[in-house]
C-alpha cells in the first residue's frame, strides 16, 4: 500500500513540475512542451486588434484564448454590441481548436460543437502548433473582423517561439 501511495505522489509531483514548466510564458521549453502566450503578449495582440478596428471606425470586442479555450484577455470598444463579447470568444476558441482561421472552416459538419463559431473573425496563434486564438466580433462583416484579428496576430508574431 505504501509503495502505491509513494508512486502516486511521485507521479503527481512529476506531472506538476511538467505542468508548471509548460505554463511559463514565452520561455524556451523542452521539445514537445506546449507553448503559451504570456499575459503581456496576449494583451498586446488584443490591443493591436482593437486599435486596428477603431482606426477604421469600428466598435468591436477582441478576445484572446489559450490552447484550452480559456479567455486570457477581452477588450471592448465603447459602443460595441452586447453580443460581440461571446461571439469574439467563440471565434477565438474555434480558431485555436482547429488551427485555422474561422473563415476557412466549414461549419456545416462542426456547428453542433458547443462554444464554436464559424463566422469570419477568428485566427489561430501558432508556434509549431496552435497555442492561442484571437477573435474579433462587431464589425459589419467577418472579413473586417478577421482583418482586425490578423492585425493583432501580426503585432506579436515576432515574439512567438
Amino acid at each position: 500500500m505504501r509503495t502505491a501511495a509513494l508512486a502516486q505522489r511521485v507521479a503527481l509531483g512529476a506531472f506538476a513540475a511538467l505542468a508548471l514548466a509548460a505554463c511559463t510564458p514565452n520561455e524556451p521549453q523542452p521539445a514537445g512542451a506546449p507553448q503559451v502566450l504570456s499575459p503581456d503578449t496576449a494583451t498586446r495582440a488584443a490591443q493591436a486588434a482593437l486599435d486596428a478596428a477603431e482606426a477604421e471606425g469600428q466598435r468591436v470586442t477582441v478576445s484572446v484564448v489559450d490552447r484550452a479555450g480559456n479567455e486570457r484577455i477581452r477588450l471592448t470598444s465603447d459602443g460595441a454590441g452586447p453580443q460581440s463579447g461571446e461571439s469574439a470568444k467563440r471565434k477565438a476558441f474555434t480558431a485555436v481548436a482547429w488551427g485555422q482561421p474561422t473563415s476557412e472552416l466549414d461549419g456545416a459538419a462542426l456547428r453542433d460543437i458547443p462554444g464554436t463559431s464559424f463566422l469570419g473573425g477568428g485566427v489561430p496563434v501558432t508556434a509549431g502548433s496552435p497555442i492561442a486564438g484571437i477573435g474579433v466580433a462587431g464589425a459589419p462583416s467577418g472579413d473586417l473582423d478577421e482583418e482586425f484579428a490578423r492585425a493583432g496576430l501580426e503585432a506579436v508574431e515576432a515574439e512567438l517561439p
